[in-house]
């Protein structure tokens, strides 16, 4: 590759709108353009990159004896209606062709691949292991971040068929290893984490995070055992309480102007913990009454999963008003008889509470949660604080920010039932197999990888996936000799194998020193004159910025040396490894 041949329109300055790291970098290295709000071009050195991204993930999939495929972005509406996501999903992008048919863009596959399954026919065709590399698009509200947050993709997405839960479990971590090993060759320090399965039903998932700033979710994390999850799924070991019996009866407790859990508490006396707070949700259409303790905040994805109910959302003053005939501040479940109540763990067994009257500016005292309270169903609910015991080993949480790089399903049957997948067992019995869904995002990955590996000056690609080994920057362009000496330089890179670049721009060595630290290539060698007149050449290290004056000579067998190191670093992203055919073809 010659520079003065391809298009790389760097930047000097940083665009005004860029907030992550890997969207600065990638804009001003002229890896990406945005065409509209959650939508790039990937540009010549991107695309270089992204390609080595699925390169390593095709290596690691082969090597678990997954089958690549190729399926639909645009999908007969009538599909996802029989998986009954058509209507509950709000990323989903939907249109109409000019016959009048009701059509989706993917934004995921599993109802997708699930009827290619429809042609298994055996407990003896299983497991299978079918994965693909596609565009999906999701209507995001506010996309963001570059690469980090859009509205059209690609995405690695694999699923497996197994014919019980056993088979499933066997699927499931033959992914995960392969994952640990996908980020580990990309450079990016991955954790694996417990997760909601969300909409996509199923009852297990862990999603692999990169600590970052720039992230999006929070993860509760252990510093002294291997606990982490979602904050969406964590969950703490909280002390238990002794409460006094209290009176035999709630007691009225008149409270003008009291509208907040902290009025109560500095008005009245009543510790946030020793209170009830009421939320009323609408679930399915149904209102209900949500209880937590008072300092404790509601998780909305652990009411979603605990309810299995989608459709849910806040009641409005109105609604509240005509169930209990109060307003927000003065709510509470003790003697409502007409509504579902829902309850976290944190409540039960609670004496000596206080919670609102169901009238205005009225509060009720000595509130026992089990003899007041008909609570219907109870579940975890709180959202974990920082601080709060583990839950396996009592060690304080801590929260971190972090972005999700993958994400590991165990599904179920939901999909097969509903689009009535069958083989023949070993019986002759007709068994639905259960599935498991797996993926990642090619873009993401790549701005993770940038968002690890960079600094002031720009990007540092590890080698696993820099658009190019090494860049050998003419310096004196108007010299013949430096002309010659960096030309063969360059053959002979070509020719050991390095993935090599050209600076042979009429530009100042300065203009060229700026743009290789700002693409991030992980080797340059600067071939000047001034240099040639003593033999050497300058090798500098991009990731360390070490430099080194060798031999003209020796300064290929140097940069192998250099590429060989790094490539076995973890900054490197490590090894590639060959893979076979056919589930199971590595073991681990």
């Amino acid at each position: 590759m010659r520079w003065s041949q391809l298009h790389i329109p760097t930047l000097r300055d940083d665009p005004a709108d860029a907030d992550a790291a890997s969207h600065r970098l990638l804009l001003r290295a002229g890896f990406i353009r945005q065409l509209m709000a959650g939508h790039y071009s990937i540009l010549p050195l991107g695309q270089r990159v992204r390609l080595k991204v699925i390169d390593i993930i095709r290596e690691e999939m082969n090597r678990i004896g997954a089958q690549e495929c190729l399926l639909p972005c645009m999908h007969p509406a009538e599909i996802w209606q029989r998986s009954g996501r058509l209507g509950h999903v709000d990323v989903m992008f939907r249109l109409t062709d000019r016959k009048g048919a009701d059509l989706v863009l993917g934004f995921t596959h599993e109802e997708i691949f699930t009827t290619v399954a429809a042609e298994l026919s055996s407990y003896r065709e299983l497991p299978q292991f079918w994965y693909q590399f596609q565009t999906k698009f999701r209507d995001e509200a506010r996309p963001k971040s570059g690469l980090l947050r859009v509205r059209e993709f690609t995405m690695k997405d694999s699923y497996s068929f197994d014919v019980d839960e056993a088979g499933l479990d066997r699927s499931f971590d033959a992914h995960r290893r392969a994952y640990e090993r996908i980020f580990a060759r990309l450079g990016i320090p991955a954790i694996a984490v417990e997760a909601s399965n969300g909409t996509m039903g199923g009852k297990d998932s862990l999603e692999f995070v990169c600590p970052s700033e720039a992230g999006e979710d929070l993860v509760a994390s252990c510093p002294d055992c291997d606990y982490a999850a979602n904050l969406e799924r964590a969950t703490a070991a909280l002390p238990g309480v002794e409460d006094a019996p209290g009176p035999a009866a709630p007691v009225r407790l008149d409270t003008p102007g009291v509208r907040t859990i902290e009025d109560l508490a500095t008005q009245h006396g009543w510790p946030a913990d020793r209170q009830i707070k009421t939320l009323v949700q609408v679930i399915n259409g149904q209102l209900t009454l949500v209880l937590l303790r008072g300092d404790h905040q509601l998780q909305d994805q652990k009411l979603i999963d605990g309810t299995g109910e989608t459709e849910i959302r806040p009641a409005s003053p109105d609604e509240i008003r005509a169930a209990l005939g109060a307003l927000p501040g003065s709510l509470g479940a003790a003697g409502v008889t007409d509504l579902p109540v829902i309850a976290d763990f944190a409540l039960r067994g609670r004496r000596d509470m206080a919670t609102g009257a169901n009238t205005d500016d009225v509060h009720l005292t000595g509130v026992d949660v089990d003899r007041d309270i008909r609570v219907g169903t109870w579940l975890d609910l709180r959202e974990v604080a920082a601080g709060e015991p583990c839950p396996t080993c009592g060690a304080p949480l801590r929260l971190i920010r972090a972005i999700e790089v993958g994400h590991i399903f165990k599904l179920g049957r939901r999909f097969t039932s509903a689009l009535g997948v069958t083989v023949l067992g070993p019986d002759g019995s007709a068994i639905v197999p259960i599935m498991g869904s797996y993926g990642i995002g090619v873009e993401r990955a790549m701005a993770v990888i940038a968002e690890m590996h960079h600094d002031d000056a720009g990007l540092a690609w590890p080698v696993s996936v820099a658009p190019a080994d090494v860049d050998v920057i003419l310096l004196s362009v108007r010299d013949e000799a430096a002309q010659e000496a960096a030309q063969s330089l360059y053959n002979d890179l070509l020719a050991a194998g390095c993935d090599a670049l050209l600076d042979d721009r009429d530009e100042r060595p300065g203009v060229k020193y700026k743009d290789a630290e700002l693409t991030g290539i992980p080797i340059r060698i600067g071939v000047g004159s001034r240099d040639l007149a003593e033999g050497v050449v300058e090798v500098v290290c991009r990731a360390t910025r070490e430099k080194e004056r060798v031999p003209l000579g020796q300064a290929v067998k140097h940069v192998r040396e250099l590429l060989a190191d790094s490539s076995d670093s973890p900054r490197g992203g490590g090894p590639r490894n060959p893979g076979g055919i056919g589930p199971g073809a590595v073991s681990g």
